[in-house]
């Protein structure tokens, strides 16, 4: 599969059972269907996320190709607060494209991790911090 950004092939990483496409080149992340369900370990507080994403009309970013399905994602609000993140979104549901470090900025500014059992996969994968 090719990184939806710099068009390089992704590599894919799994650990506990979580595969993620990842871009060594942009550090960029793709999760398909269901591999947030299997991050949160919550199939609840994954859906009241994905319920929360908002389109956003008035994104400037040039829109990006699904690595999966090649249709053009959309730009989705992620929270509702002063700064919000936008990240990428097929329209089909075949996944979620997260810049570098936007996964993990999701996680911090939701409290989706108390436990920090998300910091430390995503530790283990990429070496966030």
């Amino acid at each position: 599969m090719n990184c939806p950004v710099c068009k390089n092939a992704m590599i894919t990483i799994e650990l506990s059972d979580v595969e993620i496409d990842h871009c060594v080149s942009c550090d960029g992340i793709w999760l398909d269907a269901g591999e947030l369900e299997l991050l949160l370990q919550d199939r609840r507080i994954a859906a009241e996320l994905i319920e929360s994403f908002q389109k956003d009309p008035n994104s400037k970013e040039k829109a990006r190709r699904c690595p999966i399905c090649d249709g053009k994602m959309d730009k989705i609000i992620v929270g509702n607060s002063a700064e919000p993140l936008v990240i990428d979104r097929c329209p089909k549901g075949d996944g979620l494209w997260f810049d570098k470090n936007e996964l993990q900025n999701i996680f911090d500014k939701a409290h989706l991790d108390k436990d920090n059992k998300i910091r430390t996969m995503l530790a283990d994968m990429f070496g966030y911090r």
